[in-house]
């Protein structure tokens, strides 16, 4: 089964996702969801928006997904991951993983997900209740101004 990473502008359904991983050689099925919530470090949340380097973002992902066919030996791999405006409770970003053992599953997804967060080039911007609005992990160390560059 060929590993899938996606860039969407369209909200996630996570059971239609779950069907392109039926796999009869699978024995374990493990997925993560993460939804749009409404507070972060002190600060009223009441939505996001998420901005990406499209083409390089998908092969990034794409490479992410093909290291936990070899390094975790899993039967299936896909990350889907919305941009755009989100809303509270909103799916932002869904992984399946299948594998022949559980434990494989549970640890090639884990890896999915901090490797995505940590490699692929998305922007989280977030909205606050005060009206203020303010990108989410910038690296100060890249330029010395928090403010100065998004991150995921």
């Amino acid at each position: 089964m060929n590993p899938l990473f996606k860039i969407s502008t369209s909200p996630l359904e996570a059971l239609d996702l779950r069907g392109s991983l039926a796999d009869e050689k699978a024995g374990g099925y493990v997925s993560f969801e993460g939804w749009v919530r409404d507070c972060n470090e002190g600060h009223e949340v009441i939505s996001l928006e998420y901005e990406v380097y499209a083409e390089l973002a998908e092969k990034e992902g794409s490479r992410i997904l093909s290291e936990v066919t070899g390094k975790f030996g899993v039967r299936g791999a896909r990350c889907f991951h919305r941009v755009g405006h989100l809303n509270l409770g909103e799916m932002a970003v869904w992984v399946g993983v299948t594998a022949v053992h559980r434990d494989n599953a549970f640890l090639a997804c884990r890896y999915i997900i901090d490797e995505v967060k940590k490699r692929v080039p998305i922007w989280k911007k977030e909205h606050y209740q005060s009206g203020d609005s303010g990108w989410v992990g910038s690296s100060p160390a890249s330029t010395g101004d928090p403010d100065s560059q998004p991150s995921q």
